[in-house]
C-alpha cells in the first residue's frame, strides 16, 4: 500500500479504466489513514469521472467512530477520556467500534455506473454480507427498518456510508473473531437492547483470513467488478 495514495489515483494510467482497484493491507490500519485514502480517491473521481473505482478490505486498530446520525447518549464513556481513539466522521449512522478481528470493507464507487439510489446501494451491501455468510452455511437476515445484518437476531455487521455527487465512501464492518468487550462502552448503532455477535460464535476458529477471499469474491459477483489487485 503506497503511503501517498493520492498520487497513485491521479496518475494517467488510471484514466478511462474499467477496472476496480482492490487494496488488502496486511497490517492494521489506523482509521484516519483509511479515511484519508477514501477521500483522496473520491476526489480523484470528481476530477476524472472515467477513473477507476476502489475497494479496501482491512482491519483497524481499536477505535470508535460516530456518524452523522450521532447521539452522545449512545456513548457510555467520557469523550475527553475515551477507551480508544474516538472520531466523528462523515458517514451515516450512529456510533460503532472497530478493532482487530473485524473485517472492514470500504468502497469508493461512482453510483452513476451502478444505480443512483442510496437505498438500493445499502440493500446491495447487505446482500453481499448475506452472500458471504451463505458460503459458511450461516443465514444472515435483515430486520425491517434497520440497516445491517443479523444472525439469529444478533447483529454481526454494521453498515454506514457517505456519498457526495454520487461517489461513495465508507462501507461496512463484519465481526469475525474480535473481542466484543469494547462494544460495552457504547450503544452500537444506537440500537438499545440488541446484542452484538461475531461469526466465530457459530463457527469456532473462523478467522478474518478465512472470510476475506470470500468477501472479495462476493463483492465482485454482486457489483460486477473487474478486479485489479494492487501489489
Amino acid at each position: 500500500m503506497p503511503s501517498d495514495i493520492g498520487k497513485l489515483v491521479t496518475s494517467a494510467a488510471l484514466a478511462n479504466s474499467s477496472e476496480t482497484f482492490i487494496f488488502e493491507p496486511r497490517d492494521f490500519v489506523p482509521f484516519k489513514t483509511a479515511w484519508s485514502w477514501q477521500r483522496d480517491w473520491q476526489k480523484s473521481l470528481f476530477s476524472n469521472p472515467f477513473g477507476s473505482e476502489a475497494v479496501w478490505l482491512l482491519q483497524h486498530s481499536n477505535c470508535y467512530t460516530l456518524g452523522r446520525g450521532k447521539s452522545s447518549e449512545n456513548l457510555l464513556f467520557d469523550i475527553k477520556n475515551p477507551p480508544a481513539e474516538f472520531l466523528c466522521v462523515d458517514r451515516g449512522g450512529d456510533v460503532t467500534h472497530h478493532l482487530p478481528g473485524q473485517l472492514v470493507v470500504y468502497l469508493v464507487l461512482d453510483l452513476r455506473r451502478h444505480r443512483t439510489d442510496l437505498n438500493w446501494y445499502l440493500r446491495q451491501l447487505e446482500q453481499v454480507l448475506i452472500d458471504v455468510l451463505n458460503e459458511f452455511d450461516l443465514r444472515g437476515t435483515r430486520i425491517p427498518g434497520f440497516t445491517g445484518l443479523w444472525v439469529e437476531g444478533i447483529k454481526v455487521a454494521a453498515i454506514g456510508v457517505g456519498c457526495r455527487r454520487w461517489v461513495t465512501q465508507h462501507g461496512f464492518a463484519l465481526n469475525v473473531n474480535c473481542d466484543l468487550s469494547g462494544f460495552d462502552e457504547i450503544v452500537p448503532c444506537g440500537l438499545r437492547g440488541r446484542a452484538v455477535g461475531k461469526l466465530n460464535d457459530w463457527l469456532p476458529g473462523l478467522m478474518v483470513s478465512d472470510v476475506q477471499p470470500v468477501m472479495r469474491s462476493c463483492l465482485g459477483n454482486r457489483f460486477g467488478f473487474d478486479w485489479c489487485l494492487h501489489q
